[in-house]
This record gives structure tokens, sequence and C-alpha cells, in this order.
């Protein structure tokens, strides 16, 4: 049993999950999944699940993967709280009663959500309003990696190669359909349809014909009111690359080759997959990685990796990102042309198994983390955010600012 003194001697980390959002189980599974690799002897993990009704909840049975298959039935036994900063630091209190209760205190967040409302900076927002360490990108970071049209148009700025797009609201196709599939037909049949918030391939689908691009539309429209399309690279590879780091110093992961045979990464080939990997990796179906099906180290020749790391580091610095990002990128195999995709700013089991290979494993990683979150905060906390001023003593009410001579 450890002792009293050495608990409280631990950095508590609060690992913020779920939330109401399409990607809400695969955030349980990435954050369950991280709460049981974070190394126990030097942190504290109290774990924070954000329901689909926007409740917070605390309690260690939240980090048991099988509470959140009848949640329902268990949410009785954790605690409702909201997470503030009072005398005492950063505190999640009970919802419950007249007085507010300290349930927890924390050092450092750890956010693992994925997808709007959460990833997109709303979370990290939050953060920083309470002024928390936190880890991963900032509101910046978040909101920029989650608009597949804005970063777009941010890595197009800075001379990062991206297929050619359009990009439209749901008003402006339902008021003007023909300009815009005007614009469409001048990138090219086929072209992928996507919402412009959303991950983990949901609601993306491919209009190989003219005849099929409404369709794909008004599926992309149930999920987003701002649509992306996209022209498809033939002759396709897929392959992702992590990087690990901040604005001062990043690295990359190795280089990974997806397979499927769609046209593009469905959320079944991601999630619900056969769980056998390539050239002799396992994949896990506990959730230890998606059951998308790879090969790591990908297949690529050495031009090909070198153009990939420098463009995935480009990438991260160019979009303000920070902590562990996955960068996923489409290659013509016969043009050996590299296109950038999109990043993903907390990606599906924070792209662990892509460090692996060299040698970091998952809970090195998260130690990593966390510690980059810590140093960017002191970092942060140097910088000037206010100074003394005397403005409000020269404020005059109704009547405004007092001139010189007090009139």
């Amino acid at each position: 049993m450890r002792s009293r003194k050495s608990d409280n001697m631990k950095i508590k980390v609060g690992v913020i999950f779920g939330g109401e959002t399409v990607e809400h189980e695969i955030s349980i599974i990435s954050a369950v999944q991280a709460m049981n690799y974070i190394d126990q002897e030097k942190y504290d993990i109290i774990p924070i699940y954000i329901s689909k009704d926007r409740i917070w909840y605390t309690g260690k049975m939240l980090m048991e993967m099988d509470v959140y298959k009848d949640f329902d039935s268990l949410k009785k036994y954790a605690k409702k709280v909201t997470l503030v900063k009072t005398e005492e630091g950063f505190c999640l209190q009970s919802t419950k009663g007249l007085f507010r209760k300290t349930v927890a205190t924390l050092d450092v967040a750890f956010p693992i959500v994925h997808g709007k409302g959460a990833e997109d900076g709303s979370l990290a927002g939050y953060l920083d309003m309470i002024g928390i360490p936190y880890v991963g990108s900032d509101i910046l970071g978040a909101s920029l990696g989650q608009d597949k049209v804005v970063m777009k148009q941010v890595m197009e700025s800075d001379h990062i190669p991206v297929p050619k797009y359009t990009w439209f609201y749901d008003t402006e196709y339902l008021s003007d359909s023909n300009k815009i599939l005007k614009e469409i037909k001048e990138i090219g049949y086929p072209v992928i349809v996507k919402p412009a918030k959303l991950g983990s391939s949901i609601g993306i689908t491919v209009a190989k014909t003219e005849k099929e691009i409404d369709k794909c539309i008004n599926e992309a429209i149930k999920y987003d009111k701002k649509i992306v399309v996209e022209q498809t690279i033939p002759n396709l590879l897929e392959v992702n690359c992590a990087v690990l780091g901040n604005y001062e110093f990043a690295e990359t992961s190795a280089i990974a080759e997806m397979l499927t045979k769609n046209d593009f990464l469905t959320y079944e080939d991601k999630y619900i997959g056969s769980g056998k990997g390539k050239a002799g990796k396992k994949i896990n179906n506990s959730g230890k990685m998606s059951n998308s099906e790879m090969v790591i180290p990908a297949r690529i020749d050495k031009d090909l990796e070198k153009k990939v790391k420098e463009l995935s580091l480009k990438t991260f610095r160019s979009l303000n990102l920070s902590g562990v990002a996955r960068i996923d990128f489409l290659i013509n195999k016969e043009t050996k042309e590299v296109f950038v995709n999109e990043p993903n700013t907390i990606p599906g089991s924070l792209s662990f198994y892509m460090w692996k290979p060299l040698g970091k494993n998952y809970q090195t990683l998260l130690d990593d983390m966390i510690k980059i979150a810590i140093k960017g905060y002191k970092d942060s906390s140097k910088k000037t955010t206010s100074f003394e001023s005397n403005i409000l003593s020269t404020f005059n009410g109704s009547k405004g600012m007092k001139n010189k001579t007090g009139m």
C-alpha cells in the first residue's frame, strides 16, 4: 500500500473525455486505454467523463471500460462535478447541495476528446479561461485542426500541398446548387464529400459521377452546415505520421501505411475491422488501437519518407499544434506527389502504436505529453498578460473618462 505522503507528491492529472459528439465512444476507448497506461507511480489519475447530455462525472470507476456498457444504471455511483479555480487551486466541485464540496484537486488536465464540440477548441477555451495547464493544442491549434476548410487555407498560405477542393455552406447549396456543382465539376470526378468539422470518417462519401453528387452532399449536410468537396488522388497510397512536441521542439514517429479496400478509410475500417494487421502487426480489438489494417513502417522509399516527415513537422508548426498530433497524407504512387489530407489534434489511441517501432512505449509517450504541457504552462506564465493601470480611477461612470482637469 502506498503511503499518504507519496500519494500527495504525485502530479494530479485530470483525464477529460466523452462529450456531446458523434465520436463520443471513440473518446471513451482512447481515454480508458490511456488511463491504464499512465505511470501511476508518478501520477494520480482523476477520470473526468462528460456524458452526451454534457454532465461532468468523476470517480475511479470511470477508469473501467465495462462501466460504459450500462452507464445509465451505474452513473449513480459516480459524482457529478464542475471544474473551477478556487483558492485551493484547480478543483472538481460537487454540483449537489448548497455548499459545493471539493471532490478532487488537479495539477494538469489531459483532454482525450474527439470531434466537434470538444476537440475543436471548445474544451481548450474553457481550460484556458480557468487557467489550468493542459495537454495538447491550445484553442487556435485545436480549432484549425478540426475545420477541414480553414486548415487547408492556412496550409496553402504556408505552401503545404493539399488536394484541390471547394467548400460551401448548406444554405448556399440549397439556394444555388448549380454554381456549386459547376465548381465541383471543375475539380473533376470522382470527388470526396466531407462534413467540414467531423472526424473518424463520419459522414464522408465518394461521388464517382455527377449523378451521385447530390446524394453525397445531402449525406454530409446531415452532420454539418459546412461542406468540403475534394479531388480524389489517383493511384492512392495513404500514410500517417505522428508528431510529438510543441513550437520549440518536435519529433516524428514511424510512418504507418494504411490499407483499405474502400475509396478512403471508413469508420468501419477504423473501428469495426477484422482486427488483423499486416506484416506481423497484431491489432488489438480491446481498444489498444484502431482496427485499420496497416503496415509499420510504411513501404515507401527514403525520399518519400523524408518528404512525409518534413511536411508533418511543417504542418504541425503551421497549425499551431502541440502534444501529439497525427498527420494524414495522400500519395500518388506513380507521380510520387504528396498531399496533406488533414491533422488529427487528438488522434485515436494517441497514435501510440506509431512510436513503438522507435522504442518509445505508451507510458513514456504519455509522460512526454504531460511534461510538454507543464513546461509550456511555465513558459507562458513568464509572459506579460496584464499590467498595472489606474484607468478605472479616471472613469466617471456614464459620463465616460475625465479629462486632465477632472471636468
